[in-house]
C-alpha cells in the first residue's frame, strides 16, 4: 500500500502544508488505486492456493487493470495460466514480466522452461544462459544449467529422428520421438511427425492421438483436423470422420480437401443411419437394401463393405432367413474370426437350422469375447437345451417343418402324416403298433406347435408335454392308439364321433 509519507515525498515537502493536503486530497485516487491493486494480488493470492483458479485469475485481471505495470500482477497471473493449462497466454505474462523488471530471473527461468516444452530450443537456451549470467551460484543457476543441458540433449536427439525419417526407418523415429516429447510435450511439429510415423507403422489409434494434441496446441490448424477425419473414416468410423471434418470448416469453410471429404462422408453417413433405423423398425429387407446400396457406394475402403455385411447377416438372422444369415456370417467370420456380433448372429441362425452343436460352438466362442455378457450366457444355455431337446423328442422334427413355420405350415404337413400314418392304413399287426405310435408323436407335436404357449415352452428347451406329464396332468398323447381310435386329421384335433375310413 502507498503511504502517506510516499505521498508526501512525491510533491515535495517544500510546499506548504495546506498545499500538500489539497494535493493529498487529488492523489488520494491514486494512492487508492494502488491499494486497490495490492489487496486485489493478496485475494488472487489466496484463491490460489486454495486451488480456486477462475476466481484467482479475475482478481489478477483487475489487478493489471489497476495497474498495468505491475510485474507481480503479471508474474502471479501466469501461475494461474499454468494451472489451468495456458501455457500461451503463461507465456505472454512472462515476457511482460521479463520487459517490466528484467533481472527478474525466476520469470525468464519460467519462461525458458516453457518454450523448451514448446520445442523452441534457441529461444530457451536464451533464457537459460541469461539466468547462468545472471544469478551465479544460486539455486536458479542450478535449474537453468541442468536445462540447457537438457535442451541440448533433445537437440542431438531430434537431429537423430530426422535422419531415421529420411532412411525411412519410422520405429527408430517413433523411439528416439517418445524420448524427445517426454520434454517437449507441447511440441506440435514433432507430434504430427510422430503420428505420420505411426501411419506408416500401420498403428492409425496412436497417430489420432498425436494430431488430437497437434490441434489444441497449434491454431487453425486444419491439416491436422483432416488428416484426424480421414483415418477416423478409413476405420470404418463414418460418425467420428464426419465431426471431425467440421472442426476443419469451422476453421476454414473453404477448405478444399475438407469440404470434398465431407461430402463423400456425409453422404455415406446418411445411408448408413437410414438403415440402422430400419433394423430398429424390423424392415430387415429395406436395411438389406440400404447396407447393399452402401457397398456400392464405398469401394475403396474395404471395412465399409465388411459392416455391411455384417449388418446384412444380423438382418437375415433375425429375419428367420437363416441359410443365407449363415453363409454372410461365415464370410464375414473368415474375415473377423474374433466378431462377437456376427458369432452370435450366425449361432442364432443355426438354431433356425437345428444345428445345435454348430450353435453352441458359435455361442462359446461369442462368450469368451464378451465380458459376463448375460444375454450370450441365456441363449448358450438355451441353445444347449435345445440340443438336448433334440436328443429326444423333436416335434419339428416329427412334423418335417423348420422352427420359423408358421401356424398354417404346421396344420398342412400334420394333415398330411395323419393321413400317412394313420393306423387303419397298416393291416400287418407289427406295423399297426408302429403307426399307432408315430400317428400319437404326430398328433402331439400339432398340438404343441399350434399352441403359442406350449410352443414358445419348447422353443425355449422344455417339452410341455414331459411336464405336464411329470406333474400328473395325465396328458392325452401319451395314452393308448384305443383311446384315439377315429382320430380326424382334418379336425380341430380331438376325438370324433364317426370312424374315418381310408379307401
Amino acid at each position: 500500500m502507498v503511504s502517506l509519507r510516499a505521498c508526501v515525498n512525491k510533491w515535495g515537502s517544500a510546499l506548504p502544508l495546506l498545499l500538500v493536503l489539497w494535493d493529498l486530497h487529488y492523489e488520494g485516487a491514486e494512492c487508492g488505486i494502488n491499494a486497490e491493486v495490492e489487496k486485489q494480488l493478496e485475494m488472487g493470492k489466496k484463491l490460489l492456493a486454495a486451488g480456486q483458479l477462475a476466481d484467482a485469475l479475475s482478481h489478477f485481471h483487475a489487478a493489471i487493470e489497476g495497474d498495468s505495470d505491475n510485474y507481480l500482477a503479471y508474474y502471479r497471473r501466469a501461475t494461474v495460466y499454468l494451472a489451468m493449462g495456458k501455457s500461451k497466454a503463461a507465456i505472454r505474462d512472462l515476457s511482460k514480466v521479463v520487459e517490466l523488471k528484467q533481472d527478474f530471473t525466476s520469470a525468464r527461468l519460467q519462461r525458458g522452461n516453457l518454450l523448451l516444452k514448446q520445442g523452441k530450443f534457441d529461444e530457451a537456451e536464451e533464457d537459460f544462459k541469461t539466468v547462468l549470467q545472471s544469478n551465479p551460484g544460486d539455486k536458479d543457476e542450478t535449474e537453468a544449467r541442468s536445462q540447457l543441458m537438457k535442451s541440448d540433449e533433445m537437440q542431438r536427439l531430434q537431429s537423430q529422428a530426422q535422419s531415421a525419417f529420411l532412411k525411412g526407418d519410422y520405429y527408430a523415429v517413433i523411439g528416439l520421438l517418445d524420448e524427445i516429447l517426454g520434454v517437449c510435450v507441447w511440441d506440435a511439429e514433432l507430434r504430427e511427425l510422430r503420428a505420420e510415423c505411426y501411419i506408416k507403422e500401420g498403428q492409425p489409434r496412436k497417430a489420432i492421438g498425436d494430431l488430437k494434441a497437434a490441434a489444441k496446441l497449434k491454431s487453425d490448424n486444419t491439416e491436422a483436423f483432416y488428416k484426424i477425419s480421414t483415418i477416423y473414416y478409413q476405420l470404418g468410423d463414418q460418425e467420428q470422420s464426419l465431426s471431425e471434418v467440421r472442426e476443419c470448416l469451422k476453421l476454414d469453410q473453404d477448405h478444399k480437401e475438407c469440404f470434398s471429404h465431407y461430402k463423400r462422408v456425409k453422404k455415406l453417413n446418411k445411408q448408413i443411419m437410414s438403415a440402422e433405423d430400419l433394423i430398429q423398425e424390423g424392415r430387415y429387407q429395406d436395411a438389406i437394401d440400404k447396407y447393399e446400396t452402401v457397398m456400392k457406394m464405398e469401394t475403396q475402403i474395404p471395412v465399409y463393405t465388411t459392416r455391411a455385411k455384417e449388418r446384412i447377416c444380423h438382418c437375415l438372422s433375425t429375419n428367420q432367413q437363416s441359410t443365407e444369415a449363415i453363409r454372410l456370417c461365415t464370410e464375414v467370420l473368415q474375415l473377423e474370426p474374433d466378431n462377437m456380433n456376427i458369432l452370435r448372429d450366425r449361432a442364432a441362425a443355426y438354431l433356425l437350422e437345428e444345428q445345435y452343436e454348430e450353435a453352441i460352438r458359435d455361442y462359446e466362442a461369442a462368450k469368451e469375447l464378451s465380458d459376463n455378457d448375460q444375454q450370450i450366457q441365456e441363449d448358450l444355455e438355451r441353445a444347449q437345451r435345445l440340443f438336448k431337446q433334440s436328443q429326444k423328442r423333436d416335434y419339428y422334427k416329427i412334423l418335417g417343418v423348420k422352427r420359423n413355420a408358421n401356424k398354417q405350415e404346421i396344420v398342412k404337413a400334420y394333415r398330411k402324416l395323419a393321413m400317412q400314418w394313420h393306423p387303419d392304413n397298416f393291416q400287418d399287426e407289427e406295423e399297426k403298433k408302429k403307426a399307432e405310435k408315430k400317428f400319437i408323436d404326430i398328433a402331439a407335436a400339432k398340438e404343441v406347435l399350434t399352441d403359442p404357449e406350449m410352443r414358445r415352452k419348447f422353443d425355449e428347451g422344455e417339452d410341455p408335454l414331459d411336464a405336464e406329464s411329470q406333474q400328473g396332468g395325465g396328458n392325452p398323447f401319451h395314452r393308448s392308439w384305443n383311446s384315439w381310435q377315429g382320430f380326424d386329421p382334418f379336425s380341430s384335433g380331438g376325438p370324433f364321433k364317426f370312424k374315418f375310413h381310408f379307401n
